[in-house]
């Protein structure tokens, strides 16, 4: 089965602190054991923000690591995402939570994974169980 990796597991693995970066490669490589890795195109620009990971950084990382890049996000993939967003900030509202607002980014790669059967392999595990309760996650 393909794994969808969310943004912070590759941020992850390029962290400093070698037993997140350890972490993060070896859950990327037994997601990788049982399938392909990609990325939605969502990941890709939001790594374009991490500092000295340019675009021509990024193609390189992906080409070097066989992670693909799934640029067609399709319009079930954005109505699943407006609809889990819909529900999360109702939940937010009847809460009056104070827990840090999720932006539009965070569902559409939930709901990526989720429209293409894909598993999610996050370091948000809590919050995706909870947005996407049918999603096969992965923790980091």
């Amino acid at each position: 089965m393909t794994t969808s990796v969310d943004t912070n597991v590759i941020v992850s693995l390029w962290d400093r602190d070698a037993s997140l970066s350890s972490a993060a490669q070896s859950s990327l490589d037994a997601a990788l054991e049982r399938g392909g890795l990609i990325l939605s195109a969502v990941v890709f620009a939001e790594l374009m923000a991490c500092p000295g990971r340019e675009e021509v950084f990024l193609q390189t990382f992906i080409g070097d690591t066989g992670i693909a890049v799934d640029w067609n996000l399709d319009e079930a993939i954005w109505r699943a995402a407006g609809r889990a967003f819909r529900a999360y900030a109702a939940r937010r509202k009847r809460q009056g939570s104070a827990t840090p607002r999720r932006i539009l980014a965070d569902f559409v790669i939930g709901a990526h994974a989720e429209q293409r059967g894909y598993r999610l392999l996050t370091l948000d595990d809590r919050f995706y169980r909870s947005a996407f309760p049918g999603l096969d996650i992965v923790g980091l």
